[in-house]
């Protein structure tokens, strides 16, 4: 017992001497960024340009940490609110200005949207905002002055897309909530599909009522797609699981720095259905709070994780308050999945082109068993228990892409086409039509690539941009799994 005593006493001091440590050279280090501010502001020969060089100075310090702990000053917390709550107030449409001297074009509207309400539709060009003409401003401008408070109007002067008729919409602005869950349906006479793309507040209730419904349209199993999902509320991905494992599962749990500073978190909520056989899709995109649910499934033998791994994001962030509005999202935990694993890269500074972790050989990781006894490793996201192909793409492709050809075309194929055919039926009829307008666009240097362009691998792309300008995003993934190969491969594979 004594030497007990001695050995625990040893570790306090060692642990009280590491802490004064700690707080020394952080007190050492504030002292000297004050002085030199201080001589600085005395000395400098020139003007000091303080914000620039504070906020360069902050950005700087954060970014030898990792890539999610950042300072958020006040003035960037609307943009922030957006990012993690998919939440604003406005219209519901996202803008096209290809420059400063082009009207602003209503590129895509929500469904349900103030802007939908108001009789808006892709295509139409926006002239004047309140009062004043959108020429000479940027995008950025023109969307801040469309943002407002909900139950405040905003007054167009609008150019209609197929009449040319101008004419003035008041709209009157609304909280706008990006929804989370893209679309929901029967894929088959048993086969329920849910396409889940974020994890804000309520997206769990959102599932749940899916369920309930697909499985009184005769649902026998259910593909939960997760690709490309980048995560959001932990407590939400915790809710998901839950509907789908007995009450009192764990699914998660969170370390901190501190030794002591663990939290188990277990289902509480009653579960929709806990045979139903479920088939969870996810790729390089599916990141934090979706690998919290794939892991959990996986570990539990709750689902067949299909796809390809995961991005590796195994931190946890907390909002701390900082002076004069701003606010710290600092990570403050990893966490770790039913068996044990965490999903977090090894390394996270080098990573794919994608973002997601490179191959890490099995020496460097270690093995956990899932609920029944197999075998799954840690060392950067979750690996799929059924690996499916990854679609191709030529560079051609992605140029026409990331140049915006393809989104500028959907906008001039909706200026010709004042109604089309729905999700289920569309299908392009002017292919060379695309080719010869892609052409014009590209750059002399890339034109002679468009010999080599692959209609099977960019008519989806073109038809889906094409039919949310009609039907919303709903009709885009109704359209997107008609081409889906590797749903398709999920749908025959083997599951555990």
């Amino acid at each position: 017992m004594k030497r007990i005593i001695i050995i625990a006493a040893a570790v306090l001091v060692t642990l009280t001497a590491g802490a004064e440590s700690r707080n020394f050279k952080l007190g050492k280090w504030v002292e000297i960024h004050n002085a030199i501010m201080k001589e600085l502001g005395r000395s400098y020969v020139d003007s000091l340009p303080i914000d620039k060089i504070e906020r360069a100075a902050i950005d700087a310090m954060l970014a030898n940490l990792d890539p999610y702990t950042v300072y958020v000053p006040e003035e960037e917390q609307e943009d922030f609110q957006l990012q993690i709550g998919k939440v604003y107030g406005g219209v519901g449409a996202i803008i096209y200005k290809p420059t400063l001297e082009s009207n602003v074009v209503i590129n895509e509207p929500y469904a349900g949207s103030p802007a939908v309400k108001a009789g808006l539709h892709a295509g139409d060009e926006i002239l004047t905002i309140d009062g004043q003409s959108v020429l000479g401003l940027d995008s950025k401008t023109c969307s801040d002055k469309m943002r407002g408070a909900p139950g405040t109007e905003v007054k167009f002067l609008v150019k209609k897309v197929w009449t040319a008729d101008t004419v003035e919409v008041v709209v009157t602005r609304e909280k706008i909530h990006l929804p989370d869950v893209e679309y929901a349906g029967m894929l088959d006479a048993t086969t329920g599909y849910i396409a889940q793309s974020g994890f804000t507040e309520g997206v769990a209730d959102e599932i749940r009522t899916q369920l309930t419904a697909l499985k009184k349209k005769g649902m026998k199993r259910l593909v939960l797609d997760l690709r490309g999902n980048g995560g959001g509320l932990m407590q939400e991905a915790i809710r998901i699981v839950a509907l789908f494992v007995p009450r009192g599962s764990t699914v998660v749990t969170s370390r901190g720095r501190d030794p002591k500073d663990v939290q188990v978190y277990k289902t509480y909520e009653a579960p929709v259905d806990t045979k139903l056989p479920l088939i969870v899709l996810v790729d390089s995109g599916t990141a934090s709070s979706s690998e919290i649910v794939s892991g959990a499934l996986q570990d539990l033998d709750r689902a067949t994780i299909m796809g390809r791994r995961t991005f590796g994001k195994g931190l946890i962030q907390s909002l701390k308050p900082l002076p004069y509005g701003g606010q710290l999202k600092v990570t403050t935990g990893k966490y770790y999945t039913p068996s044990g694993r965490c999903v977090q890269a090894i390394d996270y500074s080098h990573r794919n082109p994608d973002g997601s972790v490179s191959h890490i050989p099995d020496s460097l990781t270690h093995e956990f068993k899932t609920l029944k006894g197999r075998t799954v490793r840690d060392g950067g996201g979750i690996t799929p228990d059924v690996e499916l192909d990854m679609p191709k793409y030529d560079d051609i492709v992605y140029s026409l892409v990331m140049r915006g050809i393809v989104e500028q075309y959907a906008l001039q194929y909706v200026r010709e086409h004042p109604s089309v055919a729905s999700a289920q039926d569309f299908v392009l009829d002017d292919y060379s039509g695309f080719v010869s307008y892609a052409t014009e666009k590209l750059p002399e240097a890339e034109k002679s690539k468009m010999a080599d362009l692959k209609e099977e691998q960019i008519r989806p792309l073109i038809e889906e941009e094409i039919i949310v300008r009609y039907y919303y995003q709903e009709a885009g993934v109704q359209l997107r799994i008609r081409y889906d190969k590797q749903l398709q491969q999920a749908l025959v594979s083997p599951t555990i």
